[in-house]
């Protein structure tokens, strides 16, 4: 039987294996990587869009498969902070905006702008429906130079379907600022309300949308 003496040894010994399996182990959990969903918002790309009322377009964009986020917001003005009762006034030069947070590998941006025109109508100047005014204009508002020649690619391409000229404005993003937080996913909380009821499920229905 081992004295004491040479069990000591022995685990003196023993201890930087031991050592080394561990940080083995921690390896092989680091080189398995981050799950998902971690995955997605590490090479999530940004969008932002003003297509008229951002509650409607926030009920559209936030079902597709590999949208990650919609948030309402304003972008496009001179004023910082603003309030929704001030850019309704339409004095302050921003639009309703959605920006909407995306994985590339799900959905494109092109496929987003193909929506983009159908969720809307890109021919009616500063007006969507009822809506009137600067704030409800049509506009892509790009993040990077390849944005900018997809969204004019795709306004070329959309001029087909329409028989009056695509009055949208392609411009550089801004700095953008969320809305108050009774706008964010407004339909989904709101669908009782009449503007939702006669302007957004039909919408959504149209689109081949849940409602």
């Amino acid at each position: 039987m081992p004295g004491p003496g040479l069990v000591a040894r022995l685990l003196l010994l023993a201890a930087p294996f031991a050592a080394l399996g561990a940080c083995a182990g921690g390896e092989a959990e680091s080189a398995a990587g981050p799950d998902a969903e971690e995955e997605a918002a590490m090479n999530k790309e940004t969008a932002t869009f003003g297509a008229g009322c951002f509650w409607c377009t926030e009920a559209v964009l936030e079902q597709l498969d590999g949208v990650l986020d919609v948030r309402s917001g304003y972008m496009g003005g001179a004023a910082a902070n603003p309030t929704y009762e001030q850019v309704c006034t339409g004095t302050t030069g921003h639009a309703e905006v959605v920006q909407v947070d995306f994985d590339p590998a799900r959905i494109s941006y092109d496929t987003l702008l193909d929506w983009f025109w159908k969720l809307h109508d890109p021919t009616t100047p500063n007006r969507q429906g009822n809506d009137v005014g600067t704030q409800y204009r049509s506009v892509i508002f790009v993040h990077s130079e390849a944005q900018r020649r997809a969204a004019e690619a795709s306004r070329e391409r959309a001029k087909k379907g329409f028989t009056k000229p695509i009055v949208t404005e392609i411009v550089d993003a801004g700095p953008f600022f969320e809305a108050e937080d009774y706008h964010q996913d407004y339909y989904r909380g709101n669908k009782r309300q009449p503007y939702c009821q006669f302007v957004i499920t039909p919408k959504l229905e149209k689109l081949g949308l849940e409602k």
